[in-house]
């Protein structure tokens, strides 16, 4: 069975196309501006066609949005392109993990659907470099056992530049030196290093509080600069949030 999922997130909205479990391919789009349910129509069909996707040949379209305004848009989209209406996962989709609270984001619980899936048997930590940076922890049981939110990397970063008058904007990428000698590769010194240690931190805090060595998987759209960073993390897989709302819709 071929599934498009779409992961609408406050950066970004990722598409991914799967047959059966496996996603075959992804693409991105900004999330904002916001457009229309039109807007949406054209650049989706663009997308479809440049990835060589026939919208007849898609069986199920499964939609998991932390930004409520354009749910119902994308829903729009979605119902003209493929005739069928998408099923939209949340918080309160039935699963084997227990998402304890009625405030969890979407796509928190999808990324703990997609580890308790993927990684059985054994406690998870699924870091998320989002719009907000995110550690959220899943017991072998399916059990949440708890979340942390920070401010997201290149929400900081954004903020750091827009804030000040004489910052450049800068490539986030790891520096030569730690101790960086002009302002660009300060920084990322500070950008790279001081994230890194935050999340290693959290790590570590975890571990503590769960008496166990957790399973860690990194995700999202700036996970690539810190992965080999550190040996904290295990996997780094881009497509993590997408598979759990994959692994939520798939059966509904």
């Amino acid at each position: 069975m071929n599934s498009i999922v779409i992961n609408v997130g406050n950066s970004n909205i990722r598409f991914g196309l799967f047959n059966g479990d496996n996603c075959d391919i992804s693409w991105v789009i900004n999330t904002k501006p916001y457009r229309t349910a039109d807007e949406l129509y054209v650049q989706m069909l663009m997308l479809y066609q440049t990835y060589k996707i026939e919208p007849k040949e898609i069986d199920k379209v499964i939609i998991g949005s932390v930004v409520p305004q354009l749910t119902k848009v994308m829903s729009s989209g979605i119902k003209k392109i493929h005739g069928v209406t998408p099923v939209i996962v949340d918080r309160s989709t039935p699963s084997a993990v227990q998402a304890k609270s009625k405030q969890m984001g979407t796509d928190i619980y999808a990324n703990l659907v997609a580890a308790h899936n993927l990684y059985p048997n054994r406690k998870k930590i699924v870091i998320d470099f989002g719009t907000a940076l995110t550690a959220s922890c899943v017991a072998e049981t399916g059990e949440t056992l708890g979340v942390i939110i920070a401010p997201g990397i290149v929400t900081s970063l954004n903020s750091l530049i827009n804030q000040t008058a004489q910052l450049p904007d800068i490539e986030l990428k790891k520096p030569k030196t730690v101790l960086g000698l002009d302002t660009v590769t300060c920084m990322q010194s500070g950008m790279v290093y001081g994230f890194l240690g935050m999340v290693e931190g959290f790590v570590n805090r975890i571990n503590d509080e769960v008496n166990d060595d957790c399973f860690v998987v990194a995700t999202g759209g700036v996970s690539h600069v810190y992965k080999p960073l550190t040996d904290k993390i295990h996997v780094m897989d881009r497509l993590h949030t997408l598979k759990g709302l994959y692994f939520l819709g798939k059966d509904l």
